[in-house]
This record gives structure tokens, sequence and C-alpha cells, in this order.
């Protein structure tokens, strides 16, 4: 106990920064990775099943992309970057829904332990490589106007996350990414923290996760 106090108090002089994993602006490096093609206008590869264990095509109709359009349309209050965000995550729980109705998704929030393979389930691999891909969607139907759509980021502190005991909160997660064009402000879209067609949360990327280590 007294040496595990010793290690705490040694590394509690120096910062711990996190691991990031960036793909900045290509959006097709997460889709090489994975062996999937990349978003065609309307038609992407949805990942589920954990790690993207499962590549199910889907793509949006063009009654699809009419309803998002409206409900983008419906929550916005004025024309503003602030409110384009708080549109794309409506728009972006809606099409978790369209999705998950036409091939079964209904993933819950966070890290499911016996989820591994089921078809329902979708880690952050798959939230953060679908949102992206769903961003994209909205982007190519000219429905971004102050942003524009990057690749994943990821973030991890293994080892601060076994000294404090809290193993699970600092595991590697990741995230999709928009770029404010104008202030070249990135943020993060993060749909792993709530049920499947739940709007993600969007907050600056350096607020994301491991506060700071961006």
């Amino acid at each position: 106990m007294r040496f595990r106090s010793l290690i705490i108090a040694i590394l509690a002089t120096i910062p711990i920064a996190g691991c990031t994993y960036d793909d900045g602006p290509d959006r097709n490096k997460r889709y090489l990775q994975l062996g999937i093609d990349a978003p065609q206008k309307n038609e992407v590869v949805v990942c589920h099943a954990y790690g993207c264990k499962m590549k199910t095509p889907y793509r949006f109709t063009s009654a699809n992309i009419a309803e998002i359009t409206r409900e983008m349309q419906r929550v916005k209050r004025n024309n503003s970057p602030a409110e384009e965000r708080r549109a794309i995550a409506y728009a972006i729980g809606l099409m978790e829904r369209q999705v998950g109705a036409a091939i079964g998704i209904k993933d819950k929030a966070g890290m499911q332990w016996s989820a591994s393979g089921d078809p329902t389930q979708e880690d952050c691999v798959d939230e953060s490589t679908n949102t992206t891909s769903f961003l994209t969607v909205l982007q190519s139907n000219g429905l971004l106007h102050f942003h524009t759509v990057q690749g994943p980021l990821g973030e991890d502190n293994m080892l601060y996350g076994t000294l404090i005991g809290r193993p699970v909160k600092y595991w590697p997660h990741y995230t999709a990414i928009i770029l404010e064009t104008k202030t070249s402000q990135r943020w993060a879209v993060d749909s792993w923290i709530g049920d499947n067609g739940e709007n993600p949360s969007i907050t600056k990327v350096e607020d994301w996760y491991l506060k700071g280590t961006s």
C-alpha cells in the first residue's frame, strides 16, 4: 500500500497525458482500416456487432432525406453554427432510428459486456464510424453550412485509469468529428453515450472524454 501510494505521488508530479488517435480531415482512413466502402452520396455501410464485425449496406431514400431536412429546419432557432450543431444532433438521432428500424439495431447506451457479436448492438468504433458516415450524408445533401466532416478521433489513458482504480473510464474511446469552418473549432459528435436514436452529445473536442488531451 505504501509503495502504491509512493508511485501515485511521484506520477502526480508529472503530466500523464492520454494518447490521442486522430484521423484529422481524412475520413477515408477509418473506412480503409475497417475494409468498408466510404459513403457514396446517400449510400453507407453500417457497422454493428462491436468492432464492425457486421457490415450492412444501407441507402437513405429520398423520403429519408426529406424527413431529415424537415427535422433540421424544425429545430433550428436561427441561422448560426450553434443552432446548426443543435440541428445536427437531432438529425443524427433521426438517422439512427431510420437505420435501426430497417436493419434491426436496438443499441443500448455505453458498453454492454456481453454484446460482442450481437447484431443489434454497437460499440464506440461502430458508433463513431456510423456517425461519421451519417454526417457525410448530411454534408453531401447540402445540409451543413457552417461545418465540415472530419475523420474520427480516439483517446485513451490506460495508465491513469489503472492507477486510480477506474480502468473502464479511461479505455480507448472514439467519436465522430466536425470542424466549424469559420473558427476552426473542432466538435466531438458522440453517439455512444445514448441508446440508438437518441441525440448525440456535441462538445468541443478539447472538452470531450479526457479533457485537455486533444
